[in-house]
């Protein structure tokens, strides 16, 4: 008699692997990410040690909990470390290494000096630099670069670390959910078959609703209520010249260009309505942020372990020494201290704009199947799923064309390519353990996801019926809280948005368009941001610091988009498009 051998079987995870309830399974399904969070917030621990103690116990919940393989849960989890490394790590990396070259080269005085004449006053400077170019930044790059760019930026105008990475993570949360060519919403219409362009136009009119108060919440941050009292003008404008543009621009003009062009407008708007009208206070408020970040630098910056930590010494400069500055400048200097910047929108705009070039740089992507975890887990549909394999875009990826910027910017500052080894060696060291850090969040967040353990969660939360639509936010707000990523919690939560809509009654456009939305104001509160946050001011371990100081703002805001979503399946459907 023959007998035949065993044919192994592809995991394919359960909704409700635990005591066959759909409530329970979540609520262990949260176990890592509880765990990760009273880690950072309330324990206060290093970040990389959060981040590897959160993934050891998402794996003992795959493989206790969710029936997942040992050996599939370990291999999800190295997927999801070099994903984090590469390309995540490497935009950010890329980044602060082309503003250490600027440092290096001394053109950065210059720069600095060029926002001081469009205005001395910090807090119109961190709407300005955060939000307007934060906003093209995250048009172009995403991923990460934009808090890394700003957040240095912010340090070398006079902001204290802690202040200068709360601000540029609040301020990131505008822009987002049409970042990188507004990657999210096109990967949410590919999932779900909705035309993109109509989840854009109603993205579009739920996300400038909380980009009008952005600029006013980030001069609130700087200075309290004596900023918004005597910045509030400018603030206003500047946030509904953003809104308005990202409004009009993602319901009849081109999704993927919403974010470029609300960023220049409203970077217009500020130039312009500065030059006609300036706060009062301005010195009292430069006062009172050199105090604290002389204070911080005492304490924690002039040790700190990151890229800007080497340089604080260059950012002692009084504001009297500053005003020399700005007055000095010529328009070559001022042309030549942009040049690292207007060449990144360069790169990019014709990168991801001109479609023969996107689709040749795309077409050098590298898929590889993930060996060992390819093939062997399924969606819950029974299709393979497709996140078991790795696509390496070397010469895709927003990180390599920073490098590109990086060298050309070398090369034409006089550092030369010795130079930029130097700043790329010295950078490297500074941000090992940010490379732990992330590389261990997207693990954390893969061993979630092939599991089933994320979609548990998705599913639990899409069961409240009718009553989804407030909470339908929510899902977008966690998902990209785990990845770090829009894209990734549209990838994760879409479909199921979709079919719980269309189970209780709701539009599916609205709800796909809601997950993006809620994702928006998660970000900040990644650990991942919160990583890339603290590199890039020099603030490396002190992620739970930032943690604590920005997640009552992302709460606030995930009501507010919550309501606003809710309200909009009734009695608000008038402002959809």
């Amino acid at each position: 008699m023959t007998t035949l051998a065993a044919v192994p079987t592809a995991f394919t995870p359960e909704i409700s692997p635990v005591a066959d309830s759909l409530a329970v399974s979540a609520l262990v399904a949260l176990i890592p990410l509880v765990t990760i969070f009273v880690t950072l917030g309330v324990l206060k621990w290093k970040a990389h040690w959060a981040g590897l103690t959160a993934v050891a116990v998402a794996i003992l919940v795959a493989v206790i909990f969710f029936g997942m393989p040992a050996q599939l849960a370990v291999l999800a989890a190295t997927e999801g470390a070099v994903f984090g490394l590469f390309p995540i790590m490497w935009i950010v990396f890329t980044a602060i290494v082309l503003y250490q070259v600027t440092v290096r080269s001394g053109h950065f005085e210059d720069l600095r000096a060029t926002f001081r004449l469009i205005s001395d006053d910090p807090r119109i400077q961190a709407v300005i630099i955060a939000f307007c170019f934060g906003a093209l930044l995250e048009a172009l790059a995403g991923f990460g670069a934009p808090v890394a760019i700003t957040g240095v930026m912010l340090m070398a105008v006079g902001f204290a670390p802690l202040r200068a990475a709360t601000v540029v993570l609040l301020a990131n949360t505008a822009p987002v959910a049409f970042g990188a060519i507004a990657i999210p919403i096109l990967t949410a219409g590919n999932l779900t078959g909705i035309p993109y362009q109509e989840i854009g136009a109603y993205v579009g009119h739920q996300a400038p609703i909380i980009a009008i108060f952005v600029p006013l919440l980030l001069v609130f941050m700087v200075d309290g209520r004596r900023g918004v009292r005597q910045t509030w003008p400018a603030a206003v404008v500047i946030g509904i010249a953003f809104a308005v543009t990202q409004w009009i621009s993602a319901t009849w003009i081109s999704v993927e260009m919403t974010d470029i062009i609300a960023s220049l407008v409203s970077l217009a708007v500020a130039v312009a309505f500065l030059r006609v009208w300036q706060p009062s206070g301005g010195d009292e408020a430069t006062e009172s942020l050199q105090v604290e970040r002389e204070k911080q630098l005492a304490t924690v910056g002039g040790g700190a372990d990151g890229p800007s930590a080497g340089a604080a010494d260059e950012y002692q400069i009084t504001p009297e020494e500053l005003d020399a500055q700005a007055q000095a400048l010529t328009p070559r200097r001022i042309a030549w201290a942009m040049f690292p910047y207007v060449l990144v929108v360069g790169v990019f705009s014709v990168a991801k704009l001109v479609p023969s070039v996107d689709t040749w740089l795309t077409g050098t992507n590298v898929k590889i199947p993930w060996p060992g975890l390819a093939g062997e887990v399924l969606n819950h549909d029974g299709t393979v799923n497709g996140s078991a394999t790795y696509s390496f875009s070397w010469l895709s990826s927003p990180g390599t064309m920073l490098l590109v910027c990086a060298v050309v910017v070398a090369l034409a500052y006089g550092i030369g390519f010795s130079g930029l080894a130097t700043e790329m060696r010295e950078t490297a060291v500074k941000m090992r353990w940010a490379f732990v850090t992330v590389a261990s969040v997207l693990a954390l967040a893969y061993v979630m996801n092939l599991s089933g353990q994320t979609i548990t969660i998705g599913a639990w939360i899409a069961g409240t019926g009718s009553a989804f639509a407030f909470f339908s936010p929510l899902l977008g707000w966690i998902g990209t809280a785990v990845t770090g990523s829009d894209t990734s919690a549209n990838a994760l939560f879409a479909t199921l948005q979709q079919s719980a809509a269309e189970r209780a009654g709701i539009d599916p456009t609205l709800l796909v368009a809601a997950n993006t939305s809620g994702g928006v104001v998660g970000k900040m509160i990644s650990p991942q941001n919160l990583t890339i946050a603290a590199t890039a001011v020099g603030l490396v371990g002190q992620e739970s610091t930032i943690l604590r100081k920005v997640l009552p703002w992302s709460v606030g805001l995930i009501i507010v988009m919550c309501l606003l979503v809710g309200l909009q399946s009734t009695v608000l459907s008038w402002m959809l498009p």
